[in-house]
């Protein structure tokens, strides 16, 4: 299993319809939402983290191949996908559609550090 973060900060002012998002994918649209996961082979898990600089979210994808899987998620065409994307969009003001700017660059991972 791999697995992959990235952070996104919630948009000024954004905060309430953030809240309403998470409320229709762990409400409504929660079948929607693991079965897109599911099928990409991937399990998300998102935290939101209040900061004094403004919220952010912290999201993780675990899987066979996180990467891959992200690509797939972001570049399906039904309902469920592009509402998503467009939710994204107008919450953390970038295209899951288009590679990220910034990939993550390092990675510390205490599982896999040699013990004296």
């Amino acid at each position: 299993m791999s697995l992959i973060a990235f952070v996104a900060p919630i948009l000024p002012g954004k905060r309430d319809q953030w809240d309403a998002f998470i409320a229709e994918i762990t409400g409504p649209r929660r079948s929607d939402f693991n079965a897109a996961r599911r099928n990409v082979g991937v399990q998300e898990r998102t935290f939101l983290q209040e900061t004094p600089m403004g919220d952010v979210v912290i999201v993780t994808l675990e899987g066979d191949n996180p990467l891959e899987a992200f690509g797939a998620l972001a570049s399906a065409d039904d309902a469920f996908t592009n509402w998503f994307v467009q939710q994204v969009q107008e919450l953390h003001g970038f295209d899951l559609r288009q590679p990220p700017e910034h990939p993550p660059v390092q990675v510390i991972d205490s599982g896999t550090a040699n013990t004296a």
